[in-house]
Formats: structure tokens, C-alpha cells, sequence
């Protein structure tokens, strides 16, 4: 099963709506997400601090700021 992270801050608007899309995409295909507060992890904060929200695939960085839906869609099917 692939695993989506969402990394983000609470009161951040584009994380919000990160969160809808990777919310509806890995309900759509199957796949498990989870969300990682950046105030709550240095390395996190360190590594991202400036284009959260951040979303990752399996580990990997997929995108940041924007999550395009059919990318991530794409990503998750491949």
C-alpha cells in the first residue's frame, strides 16, 4: 500500500487544501496518508520549512506550496 505524508503547520491555508486533495486522491485510489506537524520535528522544520506544505510519496518528495491532484492521482497509481 503506498503511503502519502503530508507535512505542513496548523492555521496554513495551502496546507488545508493540501489536505482535501490528498485526502480525496488516496481515498480515490486506495492508498494511506498521514500528516506531520513541521513545528513538531526539527529535521522536518530544517529540511522544509519553506515550501510546506510539503507532500511526500513513499518517503520520497512529490510536490510542495500546490498539490496537483492528477499528479499526485499518477504518482500513486504508477
Amino acid at each position: 500500500m503506498r503511503t502519502v505524508t503530508l507535512i505542513g503547520k496548523p492555521g496554513c491555508h495551502l496546507c488545508e487544501v493540501a489536505r482535501d486533495v490528498v485526502i480525496r486522491v488516496c481515498d480515490e485510489v486506495g492508498a494511506r496518508w498521514e500528516e506531520k506537524d513541521i513545528n513538531q520535528d526539527q529535521e522536518l522544520y530544517r529540511k522544509y520549512w519553506e515550501q510546506i506544505p510539503v507532500v511526500l510519496v513513499d518517503g520520497e518528495q512529490h510536490d510542495f506550496w500546490r498539490v496537483d491532484p492528477e499528479r499526485l492521482r499518477a504518482a500513486l497509481k504508477a
